[in-house]
């Protein structure tokens, strides 16, 4: 069973982040440059907060916000999930789909080292039902 720490391996394991006070056309800036669809917002050294396309199109765009003004902090969830390196990729896809997150920093210690989604847990599970199915496979053939 992989973990956290075994995925974030595989990864580029950039950590993208934005200031609470930036505006929150930076942080869409970023995110469409980097081509992600969330920010951890750390102020500092503390993490508080995640910024996500979720959050722009519910607390921006649908409340007629202006995103050159709004500054993150008046947006972002500042209720974060987030896991530890020597949790498994099964704990992680489950607290995604009861949370209904698909982003989840990693912290270790109180300090980010990393960032999954959804997309790297699912990739994870299939890379490892692949293995598996490889395994079988020999064991049936005989090789």
């Amino acid at each position: 069973m992989k973990t956290v720490a075994q995925l974030l391996r595989t990864k580029r394991n950039e950590v993208l982040s934005i200031s609470p006070e930036a505006p929150v056309f930076e942080a869409l800036g970023v995110m469409a440059d980097k081509n992600v669809g969330a920010l951890l917002v750390v102020d500092g050294e503390s993490l508080v907060g995640i910024f996500s396309e979720r959050d722009y199109a519910r607390k921006v765009v649908l409340r007629g916000k202006s995103s050159k003004e709004t500054p993150v902090r008046e947006i972002m969830s500042s209720r974060v999930l987030y896991v530890r390196p020597e949790q498994s990729v099964d704990e992680c896809m489950a607290l995604m789909t009861d949370k209904r997150v698909r982003h989840l920093p990693v912290l270790d210690q109180a300090k980010v080292v990393g960032v999954i989604s959804i997309g790297d847990v699912v990739k994870a599970k299939i890379e490892e039902q692949e293995f598996v199915i490889e395994q079988l496979q020999n064991y049936i053939t005989g090789r």
